[in-house]
């Protein structure tokens, strides 16, 4: 029998301008959402967030996967591209570098990115929809 899905909420607001936040558990988040600004705001837009959500579920699942294969790592970097185009407006490719100070061997280094790719929601979401590619580099510790 296949368990309930979980339910997340998240609550959003904004003023005429686009000044807007999320909150979202107990952190609220500002965010642009001004359209046709000259000036940049130096928030983050929906697809810088979108992006984040991305590096947050790389993250967390590394977390996930350290607990449940016994990986060990001191700490962990990512960068994400993600591209989009305006006709149809939707995303196109996301590529990453995940970067892992760890001892493990490479073997081990791969089944964790193979389960990363395999038990990420949102990257599953988003892979469904577009393009994700992206590689896990160890990092000896003496190097970080």
């Amino acid at each position: 029998m296949a368990a309930a899905p979980s339910t997340y909420s998240v609550h959003a607001m904004s003023t005429n301008g686009g000044s807007a936040a999320v909150t979202a558990g107990n952190e609220t988040i500002p965010f642009d959402a001004s359209w046709g600004r000259d000036e940049p705001s130096g928030l983050p837009g929906p697809a810088e967030l979108l992006a984040g959500a991305f590096t947050a579920c790389l993250l967390k699942n590394l977390e996930r996967a350290g607990a449940l294969l016994g990986f060990s790592y001191e700490s962990a970097e990512v960068d994400v591209v993600a591209r989009r185009q305006d006709a149809p407006p939707k995303f196109v490719e996301l590529r990453y570098e995940l970067r892992i100070v760890t001892s493990e061997t490479q073997h081990r280094v791969d089944l964790v990115h193979q389960n990363l790719r395999k038990f990420g929601t949102v990257y599953n979401t988003l892979a469904a929809v577009c393009d994700v590619d992206g590689t896990v580099v160890p990092v000896a510790p003496t190097d970080a």
